[in-house]
């Protein structure tokens, strides 16, 4: 993709200009925005000095191959060749930092796990989708901390929810809302016949600066006792809090041993929620894709599928087809599919970015 020289100088522009005005400002709330902008806008500048310095090199030695001396036209035809490879990589990096992004891809994150179709054995691959993405958290030195749970009667979750906090986590993780189905012979089965089930998984990003007001008649908090599965899954705690959102109807709930800590988690979850109801407020086609992928949690409706027997697993949202499910569920392996679904995400920002430069 040719960039044009006047986007590139518009980049600049821009930042010499929000670096002028950094150093000039002396209210607070307006040194934190411009350095906000100014975090976000370095890496952009300097992909795009990147680029001018290479189209400048390139044009230099154009002149000197189409020159009269034959020696230096020689050199300067082998550093064209060199340039030739280097110069659309750069252009694509360029390309990638411009194109829209999502706002709150460097977000922390809530991840919601909840069983599907297939009863126990629903809770327990909820339980090994849980633990890949905490396996996954650890593998990024990202940290993640259990928000709720609710336990299954065989184990695994019927419902757990945790936030994971570090740099890029919604960006990497938000392809991971939707069903997910398995195939597998549960521990249950006794004639070895393969069963199939389901789980979804909804990512919310988190992000840090943006402040969602929830005010204290808006909701409805109950205290109650709460109660576990029993035998060596029996609840660890002795009381939890459920918090009613009235105008929107969002219920979350939070279990740990301390009332304040209870309320806390509640309300980050309950405001994740609330943020992205607003992100789908604005994006209406982003919420009707998001509902698409989740859906009700039947196992017809899913986005990937985990084929035990066969150690298989695909991906139908791009047809990828692995056979190493062993890693996948492991969460070494997860990256396999993840990294395939964010270079699609970046064909479709290119495409979007070339339609508006025609």
């Amino acid at each position: 993709m040719r960039l044009p020289k006047a986007r590139l100088d518009q980049v600049l522009a821009r930042f010499q200009e929000v670096e002028a005005r950094m150093s000039a400002a002396s209210d607070g709330a307006e040194v934190v925005r411009l350095g906000k902008e100014y975090a976000e806008l370095k890496p952009v500048a300097e992909a795009a000095e990147r680029l001018i310095k290479a189209q400048d090199q390139r044009a230099e030695l154009e002149l000197l191959a189409a020159g009269d001396d034959a020696e230096m036209a020689e050199l300067a035809q082998a550093e064209l060749h060199d340039l030739s490879d280097e110069e659309p990589r750069l252009e694509r990096e360029m390309a990638l930092l411009l194109a829209p992004r999502d706002a709150d891809e460097n977000a922390s994150a809530i991840l919601e796990v909840r069983a599907g179709t297939g009863g126990d054995e629903a809770a327990l691959f909820a339980g090994d989708l849980f633990r890949m993405y905490q396996r996954y958290a650890q593998t990024h030195g990202w940290k993640l901390e259990v928000e709720s749970e609710s336990e299954g009667e065989m184990g695994g979750y019927k419902e757990i929810i945790a936030s994971i906090a570090g740099d890029g986590v919604f960006g990497r993780l938000k392809f991971e809302s939707g069903v997910h189905r398995v195939q597998r012979v549960p521990q249950t089965e006794t004639q070895g016949r393969i069963h199939t089930s389901a789980a979804t998984v909804a990512v919310l990003p988190e992000p840090e600066d943006v402040e969602i007001e929830v005010n204290d008649g808006d909701i409805r908090i109950d205290t109650y006792r709460s109660s576990g599965a029993g035998g060596q899954h029996v609840n660890k705690t002795d009381s939890a809090v459920r918090i009613t959102h009235l105008p929107t109807g969002i219920v979350v709930t939070s279990s740990e041993k301390s009332q304040h800590q209870n309320r806390a988690r509640a309300m980050k979850v309950l405001k994740a929620k609330l943020y992205e109801r607003q992100r789908d407020a604005l994006d209406s086609q982003r919420s009707e894709a998001r509902k698409a992928q989740v859906g009700s949690g039947d196992r017809s409706e899913r986005i990937r599928t985990y084929n035990f027997p066969q150690a298989r697993v695909t991906d139908h949202r791009i047809n990828l087809t692995l056979y190493n499910l062993p890693k996948v569920i492991d969460g070494e392996g997860l990256d396999d599919l993840i990294n395939p679904l964010i270079a699609e995400d970046q064909a479709a920002r290119l495409a979007t970015l070339e339609d508006s430069l025609d």
